[in-house]
């Protein structure tokens, strides 16, 4: 991957950066190592302003690394966050850098209307002429490999001379995420210290990613009966009743939900942080938690864990080996779902077992 020219090899104090931020919540949290190597280059001297979709600015918010979060949703009923309105907003600011982290030509354009004097991103989906320094394939052979998301974006603070340390990824809670996770606690009369063990059954990529409630459930009973923890079933405003269904399927008063709380992602946050682990399907709070240092189980399916390698060291990966898979799909194509029903819940506590045993959380 060709190094930009001379200027961006230097640290440039005053500068006024804007950062595309990647769409979804998992892979915003995986881009937190770029955010950190932009920051660390450029200096608190320079201005960073990260501009995301709004279901994602949640997970942003208190990052020590960007000065100011804009939402950006060009479906939006709310003009203000429509692509226009952005635009008009980012040539008020006259940014000397955009960093594109989205490979979609619509954030490209956005870039470009709002006069962004020069735009780094990679070269796909025929947006080369937008982009001042469009980079292209970082494979030797000139194709696009599928790369792990955290070293992708990496790739682009590399392009612009940023030295990149370790890949650890990092988020925060801001104070009232912390006042809000503490009265859901006392309201759900969990314990704060440490011990809670969190599920999550979510998937917004699709049904195929989900384990079955009903193993849900079974896991948590037998965290409460067996570890003698709670189990916390956390939830998005859209999985309420999945978390309602396997609570009350586990029937043990050590089993609390989340359904019930003004769910965000700031309270999820800080939820999660002060847990003890937390078991969970290939979604958005898997990389929440492995932000804050907790011990990670995920569950995969249609999906191959290679593909979104975290470089997190306590993070244990669940599958099993099926002929179809991983398949990619959102809905399983054979409607056997094998990938997911396969996976036992003997299996699921007996990795949590050796996780809670490794952190030195169990005896």
């Amino acid at each position: 991957m060709d190094l930009l020219p001379h200027p961006f090899r230097r640290l440039w104090p005053g500068y006024r950066i804007v950062i595309f931020m990647p769409n979804w919540v998992g892979d915003a949290v995986m881009a937190t190592p770029t955010l950190r190597a932009l920051r660390h280059h450029f200096g608190t001297v320079s201005r960073l302003v990260g501009i995301a979709r709004p279901n994602v600015i949640g997970v942003l918010e208190g990052c020590r690394f960007l000065d100011e979060l804009w939402p950006f949703d060009h479906r939006s009923p709310d003009n203000a966050v429509r692509a226009k309105a952005v635009a008009a907003r980012m040539r008020r600011r006259r940014f000397h850098l955009a960093v594109l982290l989205t490979d979609n030509v619509r954030t490209a354009e956005l870039a470009r209307a709002g006069s962004a004097r020069r735009r780094i991103g990679y070269a796909r989906n025929g947006r080369d002429h937008l982009l001042t320094e469009p980079l292209g394939p970082p494979g030797a052979n000139g194709e696009w490999p599928r790369a792990v998301a955290v070293d992708y974006y990496l790739g682009i603070a590399r392009a612009l001379g940023c030295p990149v340390g370790n890949p650890r990824m990092e988020i925060a809670t801001r104070p009232q995420d912390e006042a809000g996770a503490s009265a859901a606690f006392a309201a759900l009369g969990l314990p704060e210290n440490g011990s809670v063990i969190a599920l999550n059954s979510s998937g917004a990529y699709g049904g195929a990613k989900l384990w079955p409630d009903e193993y849900f459930a079974e896991l948590a009973r037998r965290i409460a009966t067996e570890l003698g923890r709670h189990a916390l079933v956390i939830c998005g405003p859209e999985e309420r009743d999945r978390a309602r269904q396997i609570c009350r399927a586990a029937g043990h008063p050590n089993v609390a939900h989340m359904a019930g709380q003004d769910v965000s992602l700031g309270l999820t946050k800080a939820c999660l942080r002060r847990c003890a682990a937390l078991v969970t399907t290939d979604s958005g709070p898997r990389h929440i938690a492995a932000a804050f240092g907790l011990p990670v189980i995920a569950l995969f399916g249609p999906t191959a864990p290679e593909w979104t390698d975290t470089h997190y060291p306590i993070e244990s990966w669940l599958r099993i080996p099926v002929e179809c898979g991983p398949c990619q799909q959102k809905v399983c194509p054979l409607e056997h779902h094998r990938c997911m029903r396969g996976l036992s819940v003997d299996t699921v506590m007996s990795e949590l077992r050796r996780a809670l045993a490794r952190t030195g959380a169990l005896p």
